[in-house]
């Protein structure tokens, strides 16, 4: 599959060469660094948002009565939905765009943190949670998409695994601090509910700004929206998103437009050669990599326990722990801009499943146990987060939100059984079993990413085409004022 036919996909039309030659022309600018910024606050309340039954969990069981099931059961329902709600954020995103998409998947998170904040019994938790995980399943992959979309080729890998440095990176390990200051501020038997209503109001803000962050401009391009696209441009090269005066330069001409129709956005043609060869080995990969990750995180406080350590020790020890995650997304956003993905990937899981044995094998005391605990996680975010840079360069921006949601959405449904599988082994078998699977996993996941193409320097329209045309050739097809914009 590596060396699959590649079919045209626009790559090669007019519009789309004129559209990678004003991207690298513009560079990153001052208006980037905003939508950037935008984006990523929304992504760290996201994550806040999913582990937040974790950490109200203990005041929940007291408060409520519930069991372990019953907690267990709201993160099922969490991350079920999630993969459900990118599913369809994805279809509708590649029809009616990025931006509109992006807006209501905050403003169902916003209203599901509100009704969790609210609710008056279980039953009532559980619907709300199932709203928060539509509009966090959505949010996420929209984001991805919408990043990668926005900035150069070169760029575009920086931008896009920069979510992942605000959501699974800060967002993890912050997120037990955050509960932790929520709980002191507001004591008593209904904090908790003050640390929903908290998740809901920054969302809020978020959506207000957003109102500003334009639609990506290889949406409008797709859809021969051609002047919009030029002013998201003119925006861009601005250097703000609320630029005065703005001037409107004609990086895309009109002239070959007679000839060509919008694309049109069909979410079976996922399930169809090439990109069923591409979408299947890394929604694979990406199910190994989440399950092996959201088990380890569930299972370390417990793991930690059964080694003699408090409840509050071992928290501390899980947060050392993640600490690694924090830098393994950074790293991944480093290596987006210099290295090819599939390199990183392949070298990664191989480093992620030493990782993973090194925990039991030389683990022999806790100093041990967490520096190779946190070098596992490490490696974890490092993949997870150039999973997200890789898969919104796998497809063409007529399927790019739904292939990129898929795959997300598989990485969600893992949650929902992985770690009952770990949970099984670890009674079993203690921590080798844990670790064992982990170290399978990821050893897959190293397999599959060989079968899928590398898209490092390629057009994001056809993976066939440098994602830089050759410019003397460009300027020329193009006409005297896209060559004049240039120079």
């Amino acid at each position: 599959m590596a060396a699959e036919n590649m079919v045209p996909t626009g790559g090669s039309s007019p519009v789309i060469r004129q559209l990678e030659s004003a991207f690298t022309k513009i560079g990153v600018t001052g208006a980037h660094k905003q939508i950037l910024a935008l984006v990523l606050i929304g992504c760290l309340f996201d994550s806040f948002e999913q582990n937040t039954i974790g950490v109200a969990g203990p005041i929940l069981k007291e408060h409520w009565g519930l069991t372990g099931t019953d907690i267990g059961f709201l993160n099922t329902i969490t991350f079920g939905s999630a993969a459900i709600g990118r599913l369809l954020s994805g279809i509708l995103g590649d029809r009616y765009g990025r931006r509109v998409m992006l807006t209501i998947n905050l403003l169902l998170f916003t209203i599901g943190s509100a009704a969790c904040a609210m609710a008056p019994n279980f039953t009532m938790l559980c619907f709300a949670r199932a709203i928060v995980g539509f509009g966090v399943g959505g949010e996420i992959s929209k984001a991805v998409t919408m990043l990668s979309e926005f900035c150069s080729p070169k760029f575009r890998g920086t931008a896009a695994g920069l979510v992942n440095v605000g959501a699974g990176g800060f967002g993890n390990f912050l997120a037990p601090a955050f509960g932790l200051l929520i709980f002191t501020l507001f004591p008593g038997e209904n904090s908790w509910r003050w640390l929903f209503a908290s998740l809901a109001l920054p969302a809020l803000l978020v959506v207000f700004y957003r109102r500003f962050v334009p639609e990506t401009p290889r949406f409008l391009a797709s859809k021969n929206r051609i002047g919009e696209a030029n002013k998201v441009l003119s925006i861009l090269a601005s250097g703000s998103l609320k630029s005065r005066n703005l001037v409107v330069h004609e990086y895309l001409t009109t002239d070959h437009m007679t000839d060509e129709a919008p694309e049109k956005s069909d979410w079976r043609e996922l399930f169809r050669a090439p990109f069923i060869g591409r979408t299947i080995p890394v929604a694979i990969a990406i199910l190994m990599s989440y399950g092996a990750q959201l088990s380890v995180l569930t299972l370390m406080p417990v793991i930690f326990v059964s080694m003699g350590y408090t409840l509050s020790g071992s928290l501390l020890y899980s947060m050392i722990i993640q600490s690694g995650s924090v830098l393994g997304a950074i790293a991944a956003s480093m290596f987006g801009y210099y290295l090819p993905r599939k390199k990183v990937l392949t070298v990664g899981a191989a480093l992620a499943c030493l990782a993973a044995v090194s925990i039991v094998t030389l683990g022999t005391n806790i100093y041990l146990v967490l520096l190779f605990g946190a070098i596992f996680q490490f490696f974890v975010l490092l993949l997870n987060t150039s999973i997200w840079i890789y898969a919104p360069e796998l497809f063409p921006t007529r399927i790019r939100a739904f292939g990129v949601a898929l795959i997300l959405a598989t990485g969600s449904a893992a949650g929902s059984f992985v770690p009952t599988i770990s949970g099984m082994l670890f009674d079993s078998y203690g921590m080798v079993g844990v670790f064992g699977l982990a170290a399978g996993m990821y050893a897959v996941f190293a397999f599959c990413i060989q079968l899928g193409p590398e898209t490092y320097g390629r057009s994001m329209e056809d993976l066939s085409q440098p994602a830089e045309a050759d410019q003397p050739k460009v300027a020329q097809q193009q006409g005297p004022v896209a060559a004049e914009l240039r120079t």
